[in-house]
C-alpha cells in the first residue's frame, strides 16, 4: 500500500483517486473549497462531477494543505493549467526526493507559454526534476469510472515512468510509457484547442468529412508545433496524439467541443463558460499556443482561426470559409 495525494477534486482527479484507493492505497483527495470538501467526504461521493461513483473506504478528502505530503510516496496534479502553478508552489516545502510528481493537466501556461512540467519545473526550483510524469491519454473520466477499457501514457524518466505505470495499471486502465513528455504534453495542450474547432463544426452543422479532415489537418499542426519545441513526432501517432485528438473532438463527454459547439450555434463565450461547472482547458490554452506559435513562426492554420473566433470575435463559419480557399499545397511539406 502506497499513499497518494490527489491535488483537485475534480472529475479526473476523483476517477483517478478512486481507482487508486480501489488497488489498495491511501489515497487523500485534495478540494480547495472546505465547504465542498466536507460535503464530499460526508457523503463519500463527488456527486457535482462524478455522480455515482462511490468512494472506497481508503480513500478521504480533506481542504488543508498543511502536512498533506507526509508520507506520501505520489502526489497526482489534476488540477486546470492555469492555476497549476500556485498548487504547487504552495506544495514546494512538502516534497521530498523520493516524491514522484504526476501531472494530469492540459494546457500551456498563458502568462509565460511553458509547458506543464516546466511550471513545475519553476516552482520546485528545479528540485528533483526527474521526479517528474506526465500521465496523459485518450481518457475520460466518466468511463475511467465505469470501468470500461482504457490505455494511457505515463511519460518522465523511464525510472519514474515505470512506477507510475504500476501504480495506475489495473485491468481495465492499461499504461503504457514513454520517453517524450514534451511530445505527450504539446499534444495533451493543442488536442484541446483542435476540439474547439470541432466543436465549432458541429455547431455549424457540419458533416464526417468536415470532422476527419480537422482531425488530420489538427494533427498536422500539432507535429509542427511539437517539433518546434523539441518533440518527438513519433509521439503524435500514438496515444497521447492522434488518440487523445480523436477522442477530445468526438466525444460528447468533451468539454472543450461543447464549448465550440455553442460558439457555432452562436452563443457567446461568455455565456457559454457561465453555464459550466466544468474547466475547459482549451480557451486559455489557444491564447498560449497561439502566442506561442507566432513566436516560433510555426504555420497553424486551424489554431489561428480558433483563436480569431474566440479573442476576436471572428465569424467562425467565414473562419472555415477562410481555411478552405487557402493557397493549394502538398499534404506533406
Amino acid at each position: 500500500m502506497e499513499k497518494v495525494v490527489v491535488m483537485g477534486a475534480g472529475s479526473w482527479g476523483t476517477a483517478l483517486a478512486i481507482l487508486l484507493a480501489e488497488k489498495g492505497n491511501e489515497v487523500t483527495l485534495w478540494e480547495y473549497q472546505n465547504e465542498k470538501a466536507v460535503t464530499i467526504e460526508k457523503e463519500r461521493e463527488n456527486k457535482v462531477f462524478l455522480p455515482g461513483s462511490k468512494f472506497p473506504d481508503t480513500l478521504h478528502v480533506t481542504s488543508k494543505t498543511e502536512g498533506l505530503l507526509e508520507g506520501a510516496k505520489y502526489v497526482i496534479f489534476s488540477v486546470p493549467s492555469q492555476v497549476l502553478r500556485g498548487v504547487i508552489g504552495n506544495l514546494s516545502p512538502q516534497i521530498k526526493g523520493d516524491t514522484i510528481l504526476v501531472n494530469t493537466a492540459k494546457g500551456l501556461e498563458v502568462s509565460t507559454g511553458l509547458r506543464m512540467s516546466e511550471v513545475m519545473k519553476d516552482e520546485i526550483l528545479g528540485k528533483f526534476h526527474k521526479n517528474i510524469v506526465a500521465l496523459s491519454g485518450p481518457t475520460h473520466a466518466e468511463e475511467v469510472a465505469n470501468k470500461l477499457p482504457t490505455t494511457i501514457l505515463a511519460a518522465g524518466v523511464e525510472e519514474k515512468a515505470k512506477e507510475v505505470q504500476e501504480l495506475f495499471n489495473t485491468n481495465n486502465f492499461r499504461v503504457y510509457i514513454g520517453k517524450d513528455i514534451i511530445g505527450v504534453e504539446v499534444g495533451g495542450a493543442v488536442k484541446n484547442c483542435l476540439a474547439i474547432a470541432a466543436g465549432i463544426c458541429d455547431g455549424l452543422g457540419y458533416g464526417d468529412n468536415t470532422k476527419a479532415a480537422l482531425i488530420t489537418r489538427g494533427l498536422a499542426e500539432i507535429g509542427r508545433f511539437g517539433k518546434s519545441l523539441g518533440a518527438d513526432e513519433k509521439t503524435f501517432t500514438g496515444l497521447s496524439g492522434i488518440g487523445d485528438l480523436i477522442v477530445t473532438c468526438a466525444s460528447q463527454h468533451s468539454r472543450n467541443r461543447h464549448v465550440g459547439e455553442k460558439l457555432g450555434q452562436g452563443m457567446s463565450l461568455e455565456a457559454i463558460l457561465d453555464e459550466m461547472v466544468m474547466v475547459a482547458e482549451g480557451v486559455p490554452t489557444v491564447k498560449a499556443v497561439y502566442e506561442k506559435a507566432q513566436e516560433l513562426k510555426v504555420s497553424m492554420p486551424i489554431l489561428e482561426a480558433v483563436y480569431k473566433t474566440i479573442y476576436e470575435n471572428a465569424n467562425a463559419r467565414k473562419m472555415v470559409e477562410e481555411l478552405m480557399v487557402r493557397n493549394l499545397k502538398e499534404e506533406f511539406y
